[in-house]
């Protein structure tokens, strides 16, 4: 039986580690593997397959690293896993525009996105919201500085995107990343 995640992932794994090596989570010392990882987990939980696997790991190279990441990706991991990475990219420009501009634009763009697209992306957005009220329950307010956003900014985009994501369809990750994101309303607006 051939197994799911083969050499294609690891492969993928190695660029993702060799291209995120000297880049932390915002305002911590976490290695941001660990957000890569921890985003291509879930993915797997719901159901995906390699490519949607891989692009989950590859989610982020283009919008950190420049459009020539999404050639390099599609030149090893071929069109599938590209179109996935550039659907979850919220620009590929330098600089980058605003970031109300690039959400706004992210959150138009995802109700009609494939389904791949979509998985990926709830599955980065539940990791991030998880990791925000995580860290928001550890060390409160000050964790709004390491975001381009207001504290007000971050909790509508977290709230836009269930909408924007239900628009085409309730899934269980959109059903959990709605539970994660009332919990960080509950806990951030009572301060």
């Amino acid at each position: 039986m051939k197994p799911l995640l083969a050499d294609k992932f690891d492969q993928a794994l190695l660029f993702a580690s060799r291209l995120h090596a000297a880049d932390l989570r915002k305002g911590t010392s976490i290695p941001y593997l660990a957000h890569l990882l921890g985003t291509a987990s879930i993915p797997q939980e719901h159901g995906a397959n390699e490519d949607e696997a891989v692009a989950a790991l590859l989610h982020d190279a283009v919008e950190d690293h420049g459009r020539a990441q999404l050639t390099a990706i599609r030149e090893q991991f071929g069109g599938a896993v590209a179109e996935i990475v550039a659907g979850c990219s919220d620009t590929d420009e330098i600089p980058k525009p605003t970031w109300r501009v690039r959400k706004e634009a992210y959150l138009r763009h995802l109700p009609n996105a494939s389904a791949s697209v979509r998985l990926v992306s709830a599955s980065d957005k539940l990791f991030n919201a998880r990791a925000i009220l995580r860290d928001y329950r550890d060390i409160g307010e000050p964790l709004w500085g390491r975001f381009n956003a207001t504290k007000g900014e971050i909790l509508w985009y977290y709230r836009a995107l269930v909408r924007a994501l239900r628009k085409a369809g309730s899934t269980p990750l959109v059903e959990e990343l709605d539970e994660v994101v009332s919990q960080l309303e509950r806990v951030a607006i009572k301060t």
